[in-house]
């Protein structure tokens, strides 16, 4: 009785252990989904908000599908979501996967070769975000997969030969990238002499394209070569078209963006061959057991099913004792990344990159410093027969930068690099190095210091002239309409005040974006918590990506701005409170309207007064959608605003003195 009370225990343990693992996908597959949701650092439509990291089954999250069974997830689909992150290599685990589907996010860094480990996907849709570098000829690895979209990205490299082993492949988008070289197949095609290996032979090159199944391809907004295979020549012309292929009939590039197409990659370079086992899965055929030999099997299987449900009792029990999180951001005690993040070399192969040494010899040992923060330090120096320059460092540890802050640092030093207008200052370039351990910021200089400089200091030496803050109102408009509205992605400012213009030596404006290292260190905080009490920094009400996407913050700075400089006072007094708050009552009454201007300034145009007031008005609005745009207010004060000197020659001593100090 003991034994029969004894085995039906065993047999419900066993069951319920059964049917506790239904449901339950592979450790690596949870692992690979954890990392994923790790490496996205921006999810602002909450898409991921129900993928609750301590919960094993991940079967309900949102965007995954698993099978029958819920055992493997066989799909994850999250479109559209603008999710900005990092590619997980771990994805590479997730063994039963169908379809990886993260079309229409912001997504960036390169594509992981581990998704070559996927033998049963079929769509591989990357479509609209912002990857970079090569297309992994691992994918060749994928032989299942039907549909491969990775368009609108900025890929570059050559098309892997890898492809050819695509045969099952139906649609192939990869129009509107960097990629370069010839297409298979093509006149000028060159795999054949890339091709070494386990792909030397037993490959055909052409395979893809001449497939049957290939449906739809697009090679469009490329920078491809030579011409264009007869096995493609059934898809439509525009597949073709923006790139750099001998033909005349279909519009290409002209030559001079084909000659300042991205740099020739390396030739395509097949991995070493490696003698590996198939491991063939055959379907066994059911065939009659005898009734012991059944038993036996029961019996055998309920005890490894308890020893196995104890297992999991005993690991459990343990990870409540002592619970840890992996967080990728943070370093292991070896120093090195839990999640390694390959950084992109194409992202800024166009700026410069200093060394230390000559940054060092140009400031002067770095003791010339002109500005300081908790977060950074800012040097004057000068290049040996070039022009002056301001150097910013960032202040933190190395042991507390990590992959990903580096690849921040490096988009944000490529994103400061495209920006060329009279009224934003030049980044020249950058310096990273990490022996020491430096990663700065090369701007050029402007020689008379900040805007806040000469609105708050004193003597009359200080003081600007009616006429010359109408000038620096009026380039300080244009650098931001140009920000805003003339450069795609747009740009903002992360704290645009008075220290933020910086004024050359004829006072033209330059807008300067120095606290963008609160955002690389922003960053480092709040993924990380690595920066110790004693490097804290201040976190910015605007982060890394509020500033592109939100001009309407930067149109209120600017009101504030208009009014510091008109008034002479400064945004925020300990004693009298905001500026914006004292100004209000004076603002929309032209009776009183004048109350706002500066004292020092005893002579200044109404009409300009008037004009700016009204910008300031619509600015400071509480209601963002009021606010215009800096398109907008730029034709206002353009329009409406008088910068001609004469204006106040005869009655003004200070412009007298100010046009002779300009002659």
């Amino acid at each position: 009785m003991k034994l029969c009370t004894l085995l039906l225990l065993i047999g419900l343990v066993s069951v319920l252990s059964f049917v506790a693992s239904v449901g339950l996908p592979s450790n690596n597959e949870v692992l690979a989904l954890r990392r994923f949701k790790e490496a996205v650092y921006e999810d602002p439509h909450k898409a991921l908000s129900n993928w609750n990291t301590l919960e094993s089954d991940p079967c309900d999250w949102n965007g995954v599908s698993c099978t029958a069974t819920r055992d493997h997830v066989i799909k994850l689909n999250i479109s559209g979501a603008s999710l900005k992150g990092f590619l997980a290599p771990e994805f590479g685990k997730i063994t039963y996967i169908q379809e990886l589907i993260l079309h229409g996010n912001n997504l960036i860094g390169i594509i992981p070769k581990e998704l070559g480990m996927l033998k049963s996907l079929k769509v591989l849709d990357l479509g609209m975000n912002q990857l970079s570098g090569p297309i992994p000829p691992e994918i060749g690895n994928s032989t299942q997969l039907m549909k491969i979209n990775l368009q609108s990205n900025g890929l570059t490299g050559r098309l892997p030969p890898e492809l050819g082993n695509l045969k099952y492949l139906q649609e192939l988008r990869l129009d509107r990238n960097k990629l370069q070289g010839s297409l298979p197949g093509g006149s000028s095609s060159n795999f054949s002499s890339n091709m070494h290996g386990k792909y030397a032979s037993g490959v055909n090159l052409t395979a893809f394209c001449r497939s049957s199944q290939l449906k739809v391809a697009d090679f469009s907004y490329n920078f491809f070569v030579g011409s264009i295979p007869k096995c493609l020549k059934y898809l439509p012309r525009s597949s073709f078209q923006g790139n750099c292929f001998h033909i005349k009939d279909i519009k290409q590039r002209t030559l001079v963006q084909c000659g300042a197409s991205p740099a020739q990659s390396s030739p395509v370079v097949n991995p070493k061959s490696e003698s590996a086992t198939k491991h063939v899965k055959t379907k066994h055929q059911e065939t009659s057991k005898p009734a012991w030999l059944l038993a036996l099997e029961i019996v055998t299987g309920t005890m490894v099913g308890s020893l196995f449900v104890i297992g999991i009792l005993t690991a459990i029990q343990r990870c409540n004792n002592k619970s840890s999180i992996i967080i990728p951001w943070k370093k292991s005690g070896s120093g090195k990344d839990y999640l390694a993040i390959q950084i992109d070399s194409e992202m800024l192969k166009d700026v410069t990159r200093y060394s230390r040494q000559d940054l060092e010899v140009a400031c002067e040992d770095f003791s010339n410093i002109i500005g300081s923060s908790p977060d950074s330090v800012v040097y004057k120096g000068t290049m040996k027969g070039g022009p002056e320059i301001a150097v910013i460092s960032l202040c933190i540890k190395e042991e507390n930068w990590t992959g990903y802050l580096e690849l921040y640092f490096q988009r944000e030093v490529a994103d400061l690099a495209r920006l060329d207008h009279d009224n934003a200052g030049k980044l020249l370039g950058y310096c990273r190095e990490s022996s020491p351990f430096t990663r700065m910021l090369v701007f050029e200089y402007a020689s008379n210091g900040t805007l806040y400089d000469h609105l708050h200091c004193y003597g009359e030496g200080c003081q600007l002239s009616w006429t010359r803050r109408m000038k620096i109102i009026i380039g300080i408009a244009r650098g931001l309409k140009y920000l805003h509205n003339e450069i795609e992605p747009a740009f903002t400012i992360s704290e645009l005040n008075s220290n933020a213009v910086y004024l050359t030596e004829d006072f033209s404006p330059k807008l300067v974006d120095f606290e963008s290292w609160k955002t690389v260190l922003e960053r480092s905080e709040k993924n990380s918590g690595s920066v110790s009490s004693q490097g804290a920094v201040c976190v910015l009400p605007n982060s890394l990506e509020a500033r592109h996407v939100d001009p309407k913050g930067n149109i209120y700075a600017f009101g504030v701005l208009l009014l510091e400089i008109i008034s002479g006072r400064p945004p925020y007094c300990k004693y009298k409170g905001y500026l914006v708050d004292w100004a209000r009552d004076y603002l929309e009454m032209p009776e009183v309207m004048s109350y706002v201007v500066a004292p020092e300034l005893k002579h200044f145009r109404y009409e300009d007064l008037k004009a700016i007031c009204e910008v300031i008005t619509l600015c400071i609005s509480p209601d963002p959608s009021v606010r215009p745009s800096m398109r907008e207010l730029c034709i206002m004060l353009e329009s409406r605003i008088d910068t001609s000197i004469n204006v106040e020659l005869k009655a003004s001593s200070l412009a007298w003195a100010e046009l002779a100090l300009s002659s």
